[in-house]
C-alpha cells in the first residue's frame, strides 16, 4: 500500500506537468485547428530562462514573472511571423511549420544554453514530506498546486470573463463571430500568447525537478500532446484528464514494472483506450467544437 502512494503521488507530479502541456495544445487547436508540435519547446524555454535569471541573481518572484513575458513573446512571434502568413495552408502543411520552429527553436537553444543539464534551486526547501509512509518534496506540492492554480484561472478566464467568451466563440464558429465584432486573427494571436505562458508555467515548475537542457521539450511534447488525445483534442478538461492518466502509467509501469518499460507500458493502454474511445476520454465526434 505504501509502494501504491508512492507511485500515484509521483504519478500525479509528473501527470500535472503533462495536463499543463496538454492544455496549451487544446488552447491552440481550439480556436485555428492547428496542433502546435512546437509546445514542448515553449516548456523548455521557461525551464532555461528560470536558469539563466535565477543563476544571474534575479529574485525567484520577479524570475517567474520575466520568464512567462519572456515565452509568451516568443509564442505570439510564432504566430504573427509564421502562422498568420501561412493563412489557408493546409492542417499537414501547418503542422511541418510547426515542427520546423520546433527544431529551430531547440537549435537555438543549444547554442545559448549548450547541450548540458542545468540546475536550478528548488522554490523553497526541499526536504520531503511524509504523506501515509510515502515522500514527496514540497517542489512536487508546488507542481501540483500551480497545475490547479492555472485550471482554475483558465475556468475563470473561459466561463467567467468577456474576452474568454470570444474565445469560445471564436472557436465554435469563426464566421458568426466576426460577425459579432470579434477578430478570429486576434484570437488565434491570443491562443498562441496563452499556449506560451502555459508552457513557460510548466517549464519553471518543473526546472527544480528536471534539470532543463536544450532538448527536453521534445519528450515533454509528445506526453503532453499525448494526454490531449487520450482527454479529447477538443476539450480542456480531458487534457487534465489525460495528463494525469498518463503520469499515473507511468509512474506505475516504472515502479510495477521496470523503469525501462514506462514508455512501452504508457503508450501501449493509451492505444487501448483510443482504440475503445477513438475520440478521447472527453472528446466529441467533432473534435474541438465548444472545447473550452
Amino acid at each position: 500500500m505504501q509502494d501504491f502512494l508512492q507511485f500515484t503521488l509521483t504519478g500525479i507530479t509528473i501527470g500535472s506537468i503533462y495536463a499543463i502541456v496538454a492544455l496549451g495544445f487544446v488552447t491552440i487547436y481550439s480556436v485555428t485547428k492547428v496542433i502546435n508540435l512546437a509546445q514542448g519547446e515553449f516548456v523548455m524555454l521557461g525551464g532555461l530562462t528560470m536558469f539563466s535569471l535565477v543563476s544571474v541573481g534575479v529574485p525567484y518572484w520577479l524570475s517567474f514573472i520575466a520568464t512567462i513575458l519572456f515565452v509568451t513573446f516568443i509564442g505570439w512571434l510564432m504566430e504573427f511571423l509564421l502562422i498568420r502568413r501561412a493563412k489557408g495552408a493546409d492542417a499537414i502543411s501547418l503542422i511541418i511549420l510547426t515542427i520546423g520552429t520546433s527544431i529551430f527553436i531547440r537549435g537555438i537553444s543549444s547554442m545559448v544554453w549548450g547541450k548540458d543539464q542545468h540546475t536550478v534551486a528548488p522554490f523553497m526547501d526541499n526536504t520531503p514530506v511524509t504523506i501515509g509512509g510515502a515522500s514527496i518534496t514540497p517542489q512536487s506540492i508546488w507542481v501540483v498546486l500551480i497545475m490547479l492554480l492555472v485550471v482554475g484561472l483558465m475556468y475563470m478566464f473561459i466561463d467567467k470573463t468577456m474576452l474568454g467568451k470570444a474565445f469560445q466563440a471564436s472557436s465554435v464558429n469563426p464566421m458568426a463571430a466576426r460577425l459579432m465584432g470579434i477578430s478570429p486573427k486576434r484570437m488565434s494571436s491570443f491562443s498562441f500568447v496563452l499556449s506560451a505562458s502555459l508552457g513557460a508555467i510548466a517549464g519553471l515548475a518543473i526546472a527544480p525537478i528536471i534539470f532543463p537542457a536544450y532538448d527536453m521539450g521534445a519528450m515533454l511534447g509528445i506526453k503532453g500532446f499525448s494526454a490531449a488525445i487520450l482527454g479529447g483534442l477538443g476539450s480542456a478538461p480531458g487534457a487534465v484528464i489525460g495528463g494525469l492518466l498518463i503520469g499515473l502509467f507511468e509512474s506505475m509501469g516504472a515502479g510495477y514494472v521496470s523503469s525501462g518499460m514506462k514508455d512501452i507500458i504508457t503508450f501501449s493502454i493509451f492505444l487501448l483506450i483510443l482504440i475503445i474511445r477513438p475520440n478521447g476520454i472527453l472528446g466529441e465526434k467533432t473534435i474541438g467544437k465548444g472545447g473550452l
